[in-house]
């Protein structure tokens, strides 16, 4: 095999050099070139060489492979040096050792690429559970997005990266883990409603509602705060549904307190709305504290205070014998509509249609009108003559503090309504799977509407 040393090969006419005839494979490896025939001007003005660097014709001139020919590239060329440094540019055609036993790693790309450019990148010392890398994109599309950068945190990964053009960019060739590593997010609007509050006993207070958290169309949160901000889910993550029981009805005294309702799961801060407070059913005590307060207790018992953002105080006892307070709601009080009566809550339109939610219980009233719970499926209070009635299911709504005279039976409180989570997401984005069995609507408004009256998950 003959060894060819020159300064430069230029074509013999134009600008295209053809290298080799079809079926022939040119070798281009260090300062070598095989080939069975070399079609140029002059063979004596092959190659320009220095060192280990190899010219093919002048600047401006088209260098091409015959038809059925192939060329061999001299392959990777990887880097002696171990990276340790917190930062990186890497260039096409290398292969770096990356060790990040003390400090993360960002990989800087390069900001323009041909296809087939192609960089490894592989854990040196297993540690990228520890400090991960990160791949800063340099504008340039990574598995067809621009955001986020990809970030490899899994110990021993060996990342081998093809340029595959301008539309996918960067595409992991191997990368011991199939996860996309440019996830995209949507966005997502919720109303996450708690269960609310059971009633007191034995003309006890109205058990408070369910916290009240609302993202949708810039309608109120509870409290009468402003509306929240939606969630922004990330494609392919899970989102697990919490949805609270309501308290039970108070049997010797105060009502049980509701249950919290929650979204939690990747790239976001967890929503989560407290359960109503139960009715206090003791001479003068005051009710729970909770999303929205339970009433007080006859004569003078403090109403339970709400939380902010959520809801509001439960009434304290009106000072008249044989009467509580009702229980707070998701925009009222609790006795704010008359005295006993469970303070309202709130309506969205998140479903569609408007519906309110997360009204307070009403207390005990002996003796006059019955005491209204608050609109929202807040549950009525006892009384001379009535019977006290449980919150409404997936409302929230606080259950009914119990009379003082009928017996057993309804000097009991009753139990709160349970709560309901909803998320409101772009018809074009739903993906069709969730878990828990909630009713799915589409096309409200473009949007497909998921509503959970119990547990469950939806996977973005």
């Amino acid at each position: 095999m003959s060894k060819i040393e020159v300064d430069k090969v230029d074509p013999q006419s134009g600008t295209t050099l053809t290298l080799g005839t079809s079926g022939d494979t040119v070798v281009v490896a260090g300062n070598v070139v095989k080939t069975n025939a070399v079609q140029a001007a002059d063979a004596g003005n092959l190659i320009s060489q220095s060192g280990t660097t190899i010219t093919l014709g002048a600047s401006g001139d088209t260098v091409s492979v015959a038809s059925g020919a192939t060329l061999e590239g001299a392959g990777l060329a990887w880097q002696s040096s171990i990276v340790t440094a917190a930062t990186l540019t890497a260039e096409a055609g290398k292969g770096y050792w990356i060790d990040t036993t003390s400090n993360a790693c960002t990989v800087t790309f390069p900001g323009s690429a041909s296809v087939g450019d192609q960089i490894i990148l592989t854990d040196y010392a297993r540690k990228w559970g520890t400090n991960a890398v990160t791949i800063n994109q340099n504008s340039l599309n990574f598995q067809g997005q621009t955001s986020p950068n990809p970030i490899y945190n899994t110990n021993g990964q060996s990342v081998d990266l093809v340029y595959s053009g301008a539309t996918q960019g960067w595409i992991p060739n191997s990368d011991d883990d199939v996860t996309n590593k440019a996830p995209q997010t949507y966005s997502a609007d919720f109303l996450v409603v708690a269960g609310g509050g059971g009633g007191g006993r034995d003309r006890g207070g109205g058990g408070g509602a369910g916290g009240y958290k609302n993202s949708f169309a810039s309608e109120s949160s509870g409290a009468n705060s402003s509306s929240l901000t939606a969630l922004s889910l990330i494609d392919g993550s899970t989102y697990t549904i919490t949805v609270g029981g309501g308290g039970a009805g108070g049997t010797s005294n105060l009502g049980g307190d509701g249950n919290d309702s929650s979204i939690s799961g990747s790239g976001i801060t967890t929503v989560t709305s407290a359960g109503g407070g139960g009715g206090s059913g003791s001479s003068s005590s005051p009710g729970n504290s909770g999303g929205s307060g339970g009433g007080g207790s006859y004569p003078s018992g403090a109403g339970g205070s709400g939380t902010a953002l959520q809801g509001l105080d439960g009434g304290a006892g009106p000072g008249a014998a044989n009467q509580a307070g009702g229980g707070g709601g998701a925009t009222e009080a609790g006795n704010s509509d008359g005295n006993s009566y469970g303070g309202d809550g709130l309506s969205s339109s998140i479903t569609g249609s408007a519906v309110t939610r997360a009204g307070g219980g009403g207390g005990n009233l002996e003796f006059g009108s019955k005491p209204n719970g608050g609109a929202g499926g807040g549950g009525d209070g006892g009384g001379e003559g009535f019977v006290a009635t449980v919150g409404t299911t997936n409302t929230g709504g606080g259950g009914g503090g119990g009379s003082g005279g009928g017996g057993a039976a309804t000097n009991d409180g009753f139990a709160g309504g349970s709560g309901v989570v909803i998320l409101s997401v772009l018809d074009a984005d739903y993906s069709g799977t969730t878990t828990g069995s909630p009713t799915v609507a589409t096309g409200v408004s473009g949007k497909t509407v998921l509503t959970f009256n119990g547990d469950g998950s939806y996977t973005a």
